[in-house]
């Protein structure tokens, strides 16, 4: 079931992928559209990974590790 929800997501990511080449190619409205929506939901994507490692990076130096070097994994 977890496959078929994984690869349903792989499809969407790429088809959306696919919109946004199409668009700035100058595609037909819809396809302007689906692009939008998923460069909005990228952007969605990259804030909350910065708002995780920021929140990250304040709990390290609450916790006293300082956050700068060493046991992080990326």
């Amino acid at each position: 079931m977890i496959l078929l929800v994984l690869s349903g997501v792989l499809v969407l990511a790429v088809a959306g992928c696919g919109c946004v080449v199409w668009a700035a190619r100058g595609g037909p409205r819809w396809v302007r559209g689906v692009a939008a929506v998923t460069l909005a939901a990228g952007e969605l994507v990259r804030g909350a990974q910065r708002s995780g490692r920021r929140r990250q990076s304040q709990e390290q130096q609450f916790l006293g590790n300082g956050g700068g070097e060493g046991g992080g994994s990326d």
